[in-house]
């Protein structure tokens, strides 16, 4: 990394005029966040724009975009607001923790409050949020909706903040109040439970990081329309539902170059196991549909050559390269961003071939 850079990778971010959405390279300093288009490969100087963090206020999870819940929405001392979209939770939660930081350097007390949050609880590797929503929703022992009233209004399905912490706690998902609200948080940021009503909407916009969620008998909340029970068996599952049934071992934003044209596209990568698979996803979209895929039995990935353009690569576009090529020998072109990322996806796919 350069000097004085704490934190680089892509982001996908709304644009101002014209609400389209577009990966940028971004490079987050003590007191600017710097974004840049990304052109065969390279970033494009100058730079596309800047942050001043300088007052800045952060909002993590950003929930104004259902098909959009990775989100961190930051809004200058001039009240601009920008929306930038991570590839996956882990990787927004650290973007949000290190911009934080970075607006808050000047306050030791509060960065310290960060470290203990970004270090709390955190969920058993052996339980999945997909479990617990699925034991939420059980008719018997889940968790009960029913019409509830705030200022006047009347929300139907709904359930008490405070509600959801008993349960969470009696059915042992969690240890304790402050556990419960933190698991209760992740659900949300996940999109599996969504809030409802004046009371939890705001708490989600004020921004706060510490209290997201409301262990509250005022604030109500509900699933999200998102969520879809798992399929029976008896049920036809098509093979793009097989392909995507696998247990996500590992996802990032990727340069790839196109088969047809051979122009590089920022795509947020992927990898599947069980079966194994490695897809695609155009960023630019709202639906959380690949654009491409492929199966990773009987492929073979490898690093290419730093030094110039390797066979097989259009344009000037070189470091940090690999290939991919599959069991019915079509080839794929990626970019990473760093050494250590491309070594990360090598050994990843490896595993899996």
């Amino acid at each position: 990394m350069e000097d004085g850079v704490l934190k680089e990778g892509f982001l996908v971010k709304r644009g101002h005029i014209v609400h389209n959405w577009k990966a940028r390279w971004f490079i987050l300093r003590q007191n600017t966040l710097v974004y840049y288009k990304l052109e065969g490969g390279r970033r494009v100087t100058p730079p596309k724009g800047r942050i001043l963090l300088d007052g800045c206020t952060i909002t993590c999870p950003c929930l104004e975009y259902e098909n959009r819940p990775l989100l961190i929405k930051l809004k200058t001392r001039t009240s601009t607001e920008y929306f930038l979209e991570a590839c996956s939770r882990e990787d927004r939660d650290a973007w949000a923790f290190e911009i934080t930081g970075a607006i808050h350097a000047g306050q030791p007390g509060k960065v310290q409050q960060l470290h203990i949050l970004k270090n709390s609880f955190k969920l058993p590797p052996h339980i999945s949020l997909q479990r617990i929503v699925d034991k939420m929703r059980d008719s018997s022992s889940g968790i009960r909706s029913s019409p509830n009233m705030e200022q006047g209004s009347t929300y139907k399905k709904t359930f008490l903040g405070s509600s959801l912490v008993d349960w969470l706690i009696s059915n042992s998902f969690a240890a304790s109040r402050l556990e419960a609200v933190t698991l209760a948080s992740m659900l949300m940021e996940e999109n599996f439970l969504r809030p409802v009503g004046v009371r939890s909407l705001g708490a989600v916009r004020s921004g706060d990081l510490a209290e997201q969620f409301l262990d509250d008998s005022t604030a109500l909340y509900t699933f999200a329309e998102s969520y879809k029970k798992k399929m029976s068996p008896k049920e036809e599952v098509s093979l793009s539902t097989v392909e995507l049934s696998g247990v996500v071992v590992k996802q990032g934003y990727l340069a790839k170059q196109g088969h047809k044209r051979k122009n590089w596209k920022v795509r947020r990568f992927v990898l599947r196991k069980d079966p194994a698979f490695l897809h695609y996803y155009d960023p630019s979209k709202e639906e959380n549909r690949p654009v491409g895929g492929f199966s990773l039995r009987g492929s073979l990935v490898s690093a290419l050559e730093d030094n110039g353009v390797p066979n097989g690569v259009k344009g000037n576009v070189q470091g940090n390269l690999f290939k991919v090529i599959t069991k019915d020998d079509t080839h794929y072109y990626i970019q990473a961003s760093s050494k250590a990322e491309r070594a990360e996806w090598i050994e990843a796919i490896k595993k899996l071939t």
